[in-house]
């Protein structure tokens, strides 16, 4: 007796290839969710959830979420958080750069198409130690800000816009202080009008001239 036997050749499905990981997508959309949810906020699950990849491949772009992080906080100081570096270049005097800051500030926490507030002001107040290195980096960044406030100041001090008399830094960090309570206050839902009445005081401590009026001497 004969049997016959009959083999049936299945054959294999190709597995599908990893999505390709686009670098300056993949980074926009890590700055927006770090932006909304903060450092230890985000997970790696989270991060490649959102941009379709694996997590070899967003290590093999990035090398660790600390230097992603890094990264988006650049690409945010570049972007979203360039208005007061622009203000402080562009406008003639200093109260008319600390006018335009407050006003962008609000503009870009509570009406733009990013998640609301500061990246900076909110995304590593307090954390665990081990992630000590990130929260130093963002609180460099924030003191490298005041120092530009700070120096803008000064130079209005020799030209005659403040008095000389002025402590410049006190002043720079009172106006940086202004525009963390605004990040805060925008994440937390206060209203654009309370906001900009928030400015509008802030605004009113000016102690020097306004526009290109001389300071006067106390």
């Amino acid at each position: 007796m004969f049997i016959l036997v009959t083999t049936k050749t299945i054959a294999k499905r190709p597995r599908g290839r990893p999505r390709a990981l686009d670098r300056d997508e993949a980074l926009e959309t890590a700055l927006r969710l770090f932006w909304r949810r903060g450092y230890e906020g985000t997970s790696i699950a989270d991060l490649t959830a959102a941009m379709g990849v694996t997590p070899p491949s967003l290590y093999t772009v990035f090398g660790s979420k600390e230097q992603l992080y890094r990264e988006a906080l650049d690409r945010y100081g570049a972007t979203y958080g360039s208005f007061a570096q622009r203000a402080l270049a562009e406008e003639p005097s200093a109260w008319r750069a600390v006018e335009r800051i407050l006003r962008e500030a609000i503009e870009v926490y509570a009406d733009g198409p990013a998640p609301a507030g500061c990246m900076l002001a909110s995304g590593v107040v307090a954390c665990a130690p081990e992630h000590a290195s990130v929260a130093a980096d963002v609180a460099r960044r924030r003191l490298a800000t005041i120092a530009a406030i700070k120096a803008r100041f000064d130079r209005a001090a020799s030209e005659g816009e403040l008095a000389p008399s002025t402590d410049t830094q006190a002043l720079a960090s009172y106006y940086a202080a202004v525009v963390q309570g605004l990040s805060i206050q925008a994440r937390d839902g206060v209203s654009r009008k309370i906001l900009d009445a928030l400015a509008d005081v802030a605004l009113s401590a000016w102690p020097g001239s306004r526009a290109d009026q001389p300071a006067q001497s106390p």
